[in-house]
């Protein structure tokens, strides 16, 4: 199960990465051959992890996460799946910018919690 938060936090690692390499959200969104495609990748990823918790029933690590957190993380995944080509720039900069760090935050709160318990 912690498998799945490692991957997560590695995924937002890897967009924070894309982000800086660019100077900002807005410009390694901007690039539509190789930053866009692999931020909506990588969030597409992060819900997939997401998804693997849930299919665990890992309900008391997910509890740990805010509801919306999640419910967008799916959201985002299925706008991204589903009409690429309509996506949303501004609602993924949004993503990005707001929720990333909130969901980085708990990743590595649980993560740490379950090192130390060991």
């Amino acid at each position: 199960m912690y498998e799945a938060l490692e991957l997560i936090g590695k995924k937002i690692a890897l967009i924070e990465e894309i982000v800086n390499q660019y100077g900002g959200v807005t410009l390694a969104l901007e690039d539509e051959k190789l930053a866009r495609p692999a931020l909506l990748m990588h969030l597409v990823a992060i819900a997939e992890q997401f998804g693997r918790l849930q299919n665990a029933m890992a309900f008391e690590i997910l509890a740990r996460f805010e509801k919306e957190d999640i419910r967008g993380a799916f959201a985002v995944r299925n706008f991204i799946a589903h009409d690429y080509e309509g996506v949303n720039i501004a609602l993924i900069e949004g993503v990005i910018r707001e929720y990333l760090p909130r969901i980085k935050k708990v990743v590595k709160t649980v993560l740490d919690d379950a090192a130390d318990a060991q």
